[in-house]
């Protein structure tokens, strides 16, 4: 099964928090390569409002880390169009709701455009947007919208859930010559403001490194029940884990870490020797990861698997009130119990 990659035991590595790593990867793009610079609202002098920015407009200064009108829908069309120039932009998208209103430039012209040119243009930028909930910022502000940017072509998707694997895939994401859609949970980011729970936080090299797309990540190996899922949530799965471990039931938690490329093999390979599948996911759960991740293990592991479950967010809006949005986000104890459902069809 797919792994970490190995790390060179010279390295020196310190905690960092997610949004540290990203920086940390970012800087050192920008120093290698003059091309690469990064815009969107609020990333020159607020440091962006999750700190996907902090630090860098002191070494780099305005003309590579950009503020930017108000208008998704002028500097995502330009990130596209100085990619195709030969530039290496990095756009962010402040919430991944706003997404509509570029929609065009997003859809029509970052994802297409290399085909729709025959492939005489590359378009080697990244779009980087906070995803999720469980801070109350209502149905505006808190999808996470996975499933919508990996069911179109031409976009690779990348959801990080540590440190380690938020900076390999970003260095990753920014040496790319197909767009990239870099999705960070912003539970995860360690801002003060908003504090992460447990696991986001991990050693990460100094040195620069690349996690290669389509690779899963096991985070935990287990020989009855194998949990897929993806960003916050491989947190609380192994949460979950930790919890019925005590009970006798031995999960494993499966990172997905991309959707596009998506590791179906990892998958398969631990569903053979489970027999049992949880997917968790923090999107909608109509035509949805969870759907595509069940579908794909029917269609070529179906005499293996002998149960499945699907725990994600009922098909309503985000709430705004705490109590309604803790209610629709699934919580560890959703995954618990979805766990325990398919351990007791034996």
């Amino acid at each position: 099964m797919a792994k970490q990659e190995p790390r060179e035991t010279a390295e020196i590595e310190r905690d960092l928090t997610m949004s540290r790593a990203m920086v940390e990867a970012i800087a050192h793009e920008m120093r290698e390569n003059e091309e690469v610079f990064y815009m969107g609202e609020d990333v020159a002098d607020y440091g962006g409002i999750f700190d996907s920015t902090e630090g860098l407009l002191e070494e780099f200064g305005y003309d590579r880390v950009m503020d930017v009108p108000i208008s998704e829908t002028a500097y995502l069309g330009a990130a596209v169009g100085a990619a195709q120039a030969g530039m290496r932009p990095i756009a962010e998208l402040m919430f991944v709701d706003f997404f509509g209103v570029a929609m065009d430039q997003l859809y029509n012209q970052m994802a297409k455009n290399t085909y729709m040119s025959g492939g005489s243009v590359s378009v080697p930028m990244v779009l980087t947007t906070a995803v999720g909930g469980t801070y109350n910022d209502a149905a505006q502000h808190s999808q996470t919208l996975y499933g919508t940017f990996a069911h179109l072509p031409g976009m690779k998707v990348v959801v990080p859930s540590t440190a380690h694997d938020a900076k390999g895939l970003l260095h990753n994401a920014i040496r790319d010559d197909d767009p990239v859609v870099y999705m960070f949970h912003k539970r995860l980011m360690g801002i003060g403001w908003m504090p992460a729970p447990e696991g986001p936080k991990t050693p990460v090299p100094e040195e620069d490194y690349a996690i290669p797309f389509g690779s899963a990540d096991v985070k935990r190996e287990g020989e009855d029940v194998t949990v897929v899922t993806l960003g916050l949530h491989v947190h609380r799965a192994l949460e979950a884990a930790a919890n019925l471990a005590d009970d006798g039931i031995d999960a494993e938690v499966i990172d997905l870490r991309t959707l596009v490329p998506l590791d179906t093999e990892t998958v398969l390979e631990s569903v053979s020797k489970t027999g049992r599948l949880v997917v968790v996911d923090e999107d909608y759960r109509s035509f949805g990861v969870t759907g595509e991740i069940v579908a794909r293990v029917a269609e070529e592991r179906l005499a293996d698997l002998e149960a499945v479950e699907r725990v994600a967010v009922p098909d309503v809006p985000l709430p705004y009130a705490r109590p309604l949005e803790d209610e629709v986000i699934p919580g560890t104890e959703d995954v618990e119990a979805a766990i325990e459902r398919v351990h007791g069809d034996e």
